[in-house]
Parts: structure tokens; sequence; C-alpha cells
């Protein structure tokens, strides 16, 4: 059972994160601020810490920060409130894996943690760096199956680690973005799922994807990755075989205000958490980068789109 640790300076807001998160199977630790947490840090680390970013004494930006200097190896994921946009964006930028945010909690906070948790990094005992391997490529392909997704994502992981790209702190923010952009491509490209319909019912949402598994042309589309990995950067080219779609509609990844907007979650999570995005001209294929990181490196600027 994953174990998280969430900090919370209002008791009814952290009673109701708690119901949520051990509903869903997750034994949880509180915090009310976010000097508490970190002397819970010190007597044992949880798999994941869950912060709301408006707080007392220390706010969640300085947990972030504070965290990724003390415990790189625990993830942090945010809850995000109106108006508290751009210091997430921040945060996103100094180490934070993810976000939700607070009107979406009952939806899709479960969700996120265990997609966080299951993308952490490889354990130390097993990290081996090849000291002779200078450069991987490879394909795969994948059907419309989200169940695929996490492992291959670990998959990547583990070859992004061995080839010496970062950290293993700045690997589960990689296997973040790649996780989002494989599930869009999947969703949005092969299945044409709106994620307009999420707001209003998920379950409409998830129902009409299971359908689509199954009919022409849905069920024939296939998703491919192709990955390249050098000593100096990581690249990886996610295709779908959908209609595709306008690139510029997308939010602005430079606007904090787009973290909330509805159906920009992904996106806004990819720009944010890799140094290059760059989509083809018909939409239906992306490309992310990231950079070799120096040890202890972290990106303030965001990404570079092109």
């Amino acid at each position: 059972m994953a174990r998280v640790l969430v900090v919370e300076d209002s008791p009814t807001q952290a009673a109701e994160i708690r119901f949520l998160l051990e509903d869903a199977g997750v034994d949880v630790d509180l915090a009310g601020d976010g000097y508490a947490a970190l002397a819970s840090l010190q007597e044992g680390l949880p798999d994941l810490v869950v912060t709301d970013l408006q707080m007392p004494r220390m706010d969640g930006l300085a947990l972030v920060e504070a965290v990724r200097g003390r415990y790189p190896i625990v993830p942090v994921v945010l809850i995000t409130a109106h108006g508290s946009e751009e210091v997430a964006a921040r945060a996103l930028r100094c180490g934070a894996a993810s976000y939700v945010p607070k009107r979406d909690l009952a939806r899709d906070l479960a969700r996120v943690v265990h997609q966080v948790v299951s993308m952490a990094a490889p354990a130390p005992g097993q990290e081996r760096i090849s000291d002779s391997l200078d450069e991987a490529r490879s394909r795969f392909t994948l059907p419309n199956d989200e169940s695929l997704v996490a492992p291959l994502v670990r998959r990547l992981e583990g070859a992004v680690f061995e080839m010496g790209l970062c950290g293993r702190a700045e690997l589960i923010r990689l296997a973040v973005a790649l996780r989002e952009a494989i599930v869009n491509a999947i969703d949005h490209g092969n299945l044409e799922l709106d994620s307009e319909l999420r707001q209003d019912d998920e379950r409409v949402y998830h129902s009409l994807g299971r359908e689509r598994r199954e009919q022409s042309p849905y069920r024939e589309r296939r998703v491919r990755i192709d990955v390249g990995l050098t000593r100096s950067e990581a690249t990886f080219t996610i295709r779908d075989e959908g209609p595709g779609f306008d690139p510029s509609t997308l939010p602005d990844p430079s606007d904090p205000a787009n973290l909330c907007r509805i159906g920009g979650r992904g996106v806004m999570l990819i720009r944010t958490l890799m140094d290059e995005v760059r989509f083809n001209e018909k939409g239906n294929e992306i490309t992310l980068v990231k950079h070799r990181r120096a040890p202890g490196q972290v990106d303030e600027g965001g990404p570079a789109d092109r």
C-alpha cells in the first residue's frame, strides 16, 4: 500500500483529502504546514507528498523546493486553488511532479497519486549505469490499451537513467510527461474523445472510450513511440493515427492561468516538465525532448516550444 504525506493547514480540507485517498487504498499521514511536513520526512520517507500551495509559515512552493533539495527521491503533487496559478507554475518548474486543481479533488486526486507512485524511479539497489552505452534507439507500437502505458514508461525510465541523462527525482517528472503524452495519443488522438465530456460526467467519457476500442476505425489505430537516447539528450516522438488537430489552439504554456483550463492539464504538464515540445503540422505527432542535467540542476526557465 502506498503511503502519502498530506500537507494541509485546514482540518476540514485535510479530512476530505484523507478520506479520498484512504477510500482509494492509500495510507495517509497528515501535516499541518510545511515545517511539520519536513519534521515528518525526517522520521521516514513516504512514497509521495501531496501539498496545498497556500499555507501559513511555509507555503507549498517553499516546501517543494525544500523536499527537492533534501529528499529528491520523494515526488510532490500540488493542490492548486484559483488565484495560485502563477505560484503553481513556478512549483512545477522547481520540481513538483504533478498537480490537481482543488475543484477537481474528488475526481482526480486519487488517480493522479496512483499514477505518480506507479512511476516512481528505480530503487537505489536497482540502479546500473552502463559506461559503454553511447546511443540507443527503439520503437514501440501500442494498441489503444492504457494498461500498457505504465510498463512502457517504466522501461523508458530505466533506459534514460542508464544513459545517465538525469537523476532519479527528474525521472519521475519525465515519466509523468510521457504518460500524459501517450494517454493523450490514445484517448484524444486514436479514440477521438473530447475532454469536455469529462467535465459533465466522467463516466460518459470512459464509457465512450470502451465502446470505441471495439469499433472501426478506432480499434485498428495504433500509437507509435520512437525513442532516441544519447549522452546529451532523450527524444520521444509519439504519433497517433487519428485525424489530428490544430496545435495553435493549445493553451499558452507561459500563462499560469492555463493550469486550470478545462482540458488543458495534460498539455500544460508536458510543456512544463519537458525541455522542448514540438507538434507536427497535422497535430497527430508530438516530440518531447529532455536534455542532460548536471547533478542537482533544476530548470527554472520552463520548456522551450519550437
